[in-house]
């Protein structure tokens, strides 16, 4: 994209920031140019924040009918999926679905369950018992 192509259409979703692109300028070379934003990008991250929302959502009321552990609620309410969750814990994927159990999650042991609280950046107290606003 050339310098003078940088989107420029005050998307909503960077609250009055301007983000950094690179783009080709004059000579040819790649200089850094500074956006408002560009609407599809702004539709896109309205989609995905919305998507995670929903998810947030469906693990809260799935936690407070007791369906799954408080792991499950916490995944999405940091922003986390199963992989990169796996790779800030160092558990398997398997082993995290299975700690979404609450049987599961009831029996680990608390340098596990540290993991999550170091992860998550939250007292071991907050994983085993969230304070969620119904």
């Amino acid at each position: 994209m050339k310098k003078d192509e940088v989107p420029q259409d005050g998307c909503k979703t960077y609250s009055g920031h301007k983000k950094l692109i690179y783009a080709v300028g004059e000579e040819g070379h790649y200089e850094g140019v500074k956006s408002s934003g560009w609407e599809v990008e702004g539709f896109a991250t309205e989609m995905a924040v919305s998507a995670l929302d929903s998810q947030l959502e469906q693990a809260k009321a799935e936690y407070i009918k007791g369906d799954v552990s408080p792991i499950a609620y916490y995944i999405p309410l940091f922003r986390f999926d199963l992989m990169s969750l796996a790779h800030a814990t160092g558990f398997f994927q398997w082993q995290i679905k299975r700690h979404m159990t609450c049987d599961i999650f009831n029996k680990l042991s608390d340098k596990k369950l540290q993991k999550y609280s170091d992860v998550f950046n939250i007292s071991l107290t907050e994983l085993k018992k969230p304070e969620i606003e119904s």
